[in-house]
């Protein structure tokens, strides 16, 4: 191959490559990409009319983030915890033998949020409880040594100290003022993954009987929560604090439960004064309203709070309040559930004169009742159980055999019989019946005229006494 051709092909080569990349000429080239115009190239976004409302929401909830973000913290946890031997562990030998049982350090992570400029942080008690260290992260990424000023499990709210001045602490807002499909947002450290921001709405309030701590009144949300959320702010558009993110449900989407604010506040407040928290004690003992119940008490409805059992020499028994009273009212706000009323009393403050509207014996009555400190309750007692003692025979048309009480306080139930009306009912062995129907049972002889009088088909309603607690139940005789 001659010069020129072996410079032709050379010249035809290099052409082809750079018009893989663009053309030769440098003309009608081809871009890799398309940018769009809004940041300096050429190409149009492919949406350009975007509704004004949600641009500003977008605007919204970026503000939200940039001003509140500040005053979220991650709390990263040290704690030492015993290792389960569950073998070795039952036998009182072990530790001579072994020595002391081992233990390994657990390291978790949390939020919180800075309600002074000088370092008080709250965040949730699960979160820092029986920790060995805690350090705090800020947003500018300077870490702090915190110490525990006090805890409540009862609530799970916690307060935390850092050394520190002129922080960015939150707004807190008012979480009474909340609407379900209200905006709500949650930021907090998922997974480690430090200030991140969710947005859903508010599903509901006041949820109880949720079964994740005693005093329950929950704000629940779509807004994501995630381990390591714990302790976060749940904020509204305004950017103000309205709950304190707590927990999820792990089996379902879109369920997060947050501590409303409003609830929160005198509960870190009394934990910054004094360390501990204080609550206000009626001397009761409640439970739910069923229909059933509601029915055999001549209720219109089944709300409100049956009284079980009152205790001698408390509040309520030198106000006057009586076992079977269906508490309706507290200083004149309708009383839902026991939970309800519990919250109540707990937040109406000790020594406080509160006004009980009650149900008894188809009429309402107002009864005015000093509270007393709840640590000054009486503890309760464990009683022996009865339900031991056998006896053979038939059950009665409750499906129960009973027997008289040792100690005189009515029978007790000393069979009950699958399916029978007392079983369905939720009684069982050991149960002492005191009365039925409101009237004192005394005796195996006085409950059998009771149940025969009542015939099938009749209704009853039981009060029964189990270990420390008095239940009432109604039911029909099959």
């Amino acid at each position: 191959m001659n010069f020129y051709m072996r410079t032709s092909l050379a010249f035809i080569t290099v052409c082809l490559s750079a018009a893989t990349l663009g053309g030769c000429n440098g003309k009608n080239e081809t871009p890799l990409f398309l940018e769009s115009n809004r940041k300096g190239g050429e190409t149009e976004a492919p949406v350009k009319d975007i509704p004004a409302d949600i641009l500003s929401i977008q605007k919204a909830f970026s503000n939200v983030s940039k001003k509140v973000t500040p005053s979220v913290v991650n709390i990263s946890t040290v704690s030492r915890k015993k290792v389960i031997q569950p073998f070795f562990e039952a036998n009182p030998l072990f530790e001579e033998f072994f020595g002391a049982p081992q233990t390994r350090r657990d390291r978790s992570l949390g939020s919180g949020f800075l309600i002074s400029k000088d370092g008080y942080i709250v965040t949730n008690d699960h979160v820092v409880r029986d920790a060995e260290s805690i350090q705090v992260k800020l947003s500018n990424d300077k870490v702090y040594d915190a110490k525990v000023v006090g805890g409540d499990q009862k609530t799970d709210i916690a307060v935390i100290k850092i050394s520190a001045a002129d922080l960015p602490a939150a707004v807190l807002g008012d979480s009474d003022q909340l609407e379900a499909g209200q905006w709500a947002i949650a930021i907090g450290n998922p997974f480690g993954l430090d200030r991140t921001m969710t947005v859903g709405v508010i599903s509901a309030t006041g949820r109880s009987n949720v079964g994740i701590e005693t005093y329950e009144n929950f704000i629940q949300t779509d807004a994501s929560i995630n381990p390591g959320n714990s302790g976060g702010p749940l904020l509204n558009v305004y950017g103000e604090v309205i709950g304190i993110n707590t927990a999820i449900v792990a089996a379902g989407q879109g369920i997060g439960f947050a501590i409303p604010i409003n609830m929160a506040k005198p509960i870190f407040s009394q934990l910054i004064q004094k360390g501990n928290v204080s609550r206000g004690y009626m001397g009761v003992t409640i439970q739910p309203v069923t229909e059933e119940l509601a029915q055999s008490f001549g209720l219109k409805q089944a709300k409100g709070a049956l009284v079980n059992d009152v205790i001698k020499g408390g509040p309520a028994d030198k106000a006057g309040i009586r076992q079977g009273d269906v508490i309706a009212a507290l200083n004149g706000t309708e009383v839902k559930d026991p939970s309800h009323l519990q919250r109540q009393v707990a937040e109406a403050g000790i020594g406080k004169v509160v006004k009980i509207t009650v149900f008894r014996e188809g009429k309402a009555l107002d009864l005015n009742i000093t509270l007393a400190n709840a640590d000054s309750a009486p503890k309760q007692r464990p009683r022996e159980d009865r339900g031991s003692r056998q006896q053979e025979g038939e059950a009665d048309l409750l499906g129960l055999i009973v027997d008289n009480d040792e100690q005189g306080n009515g029978v007790v139930v000393v069979d009950v019989a699958r399916g029978g009306a007392a079983a369905e009912a939720g009684i069982r062995n050991g149960d002492v019946i005191m009365s039925i129907n409101r009237k004192r049972t005394s005796n195996t002889a006085e409950y059998s005229r009771v149940i025969q009088q009542a015939g099938r088909g009749g209704r009853l309603t039981i009060l029964v006494r189990r270990g420390d607690t008095s239940i009432y139940f109604a039911l029909r005789v099959k």
